[in-house]
């Protein structure tokens, strides 16, 4: 049994607290919100972000931050991007050296271009930070549907050891060296999903949705191996097989925010709408930021970004991408 403090009380961080317990550990949840933690106490459920997902008695919740980190095996960071640095920066008295962190959140900080683990160890430099991510909605991993994951870190015995505390009957865990690519293919892969939604909203059908995927994991790529992560990397589950999920469905916050976006919402409005954070957007403008960096071209991810702060009409947007100039599919393909 491992003894793991959860930084975060929203519908991932929750799903996993539920996984957790009944894999027979004791998981203490930490929110910043009293009213999130006399929930989970009083009712033993996150009713408002992941309603009819019970938790088990053993696990408890609390707004004192130094008592759920304290004597912990493992501690879980699910929190928001947009909150990490903050979070991490509060973590950095109590955090006892060598403490492993496991972030779980997906996104590229945008005044940095810095990975999660890598803000995480901006601020807590002592800890040991690794990953968690995957095609995985909340949804589905709280109501216990089977799901495949992976977990990195930079030493095997860090990402195997966070392999053999969450991997359950319906929860399989694979390792893999390359946090990097992993956290780039989570991050960028949401701004996907909000075109793929916008194309959804527009009416469009499953051609559209299968180039958009397929042209998707080519700029995800593109952009990730040039900041150094490997290609395997974005065939795998946290490149392809992340951009499939959050692209197909309705579990997805920024596939719902694209839909929405494509009926004639602004994204503000799509994020109210949704009622929940759409990483996507916070995460476009890092994008966009690493794809002039890196000198990729990156089309979707520019046009996503024309209309998220541009006020490009969605529609005009497909035209836009529609009748750019034809090109071969593979840059690396000869002719005879």
């Amino acid at each position: 049994m491992a003894r793991i403090g959860m930084i975060g009380a929203g519908s991932w961080g929750t799903a996993l607290a539920a996984h957790l317990a009944g894999c027979g550990h004791k998981v203490e949840i930490w929110s910043i919100m009293q009213d999130e933690v006399d929930m989970i106490n009083n009712t033993h459920q996150q009713s408002v972000k992941l309603p009819g997902v019970i938790l088990d008695e053993s696990v408890t919740a609390d707004t004192d931050l130094e008592k759920v980190m304290r004597d912990k095996d493992m501690l879980v960071l699910a929190v928001p991007s947009s909150f990490t640095r903050s979070t991490a920066a509060n973590m950095a008295k109590y955090c006892r050296y060598g403490q492993l962190i496991v972030s779980v959140a997906k996104g590229i900080e945008e005044d940095t271009l810095l990975t999660m683990t890598e803000v995480i160890k901006e601020e807590i430099p002592h800890c040991e930070a690794a990953v968690l991510c995957g095609p995985t909605h909340a949804e589905e991993v709280g109501a216990g549907l089977p799901t495949a994951i992976v977990a990195g870190a930079s030493r095997r015995e860090v990402a195997e050891y966070v392999q053999s505390v969450f991997m359950g009957t319906n929860f399989r865990v694979y390792t893999s060296p390359d946090m990097l690519g992993m956290q780039v293919g989570a991050a960028l892969k949401n701004v996907i999903a909000l075109a793929a939604g916008c194309a959804d909203g527009l009416g469009y059908g499953d051609n559209t949705k299968a180039a958009l995927i397929t042209r998707g994991i080519a700029e995800i790529s593109q952009i990730g191996i040039a900041m150094g992560g490997k290609p395997e990397t974005f065939s795998g589950l946290t490149g392809i097989g992340d951009l499939i999920v959050t692209c197909a469905s309705m579990h997805s916050r920024n596939r719902r925010a694209g839909i929405l976006i494509g009926k004639g919402m602004t994204a503000d409005e799509a994020m109210k709408e949704v009622k929940q954070v759409v990483e996507g957007v916070y995460s476009a403008k890092a994008a966009l930021q690493l794809a002039d960096k890196y000198d990729v071209e990156a089309p979707i991810i520019r046009t996503v970004s024309r209309v998220l702060f541009g006020n490009e009409a969605p529609g005009q947007a497909v035209e836009d991408l529609m009748l750019r100039e034809g090109r071969i599919e593979s840059s690396g393909l000869q002719w005879q």
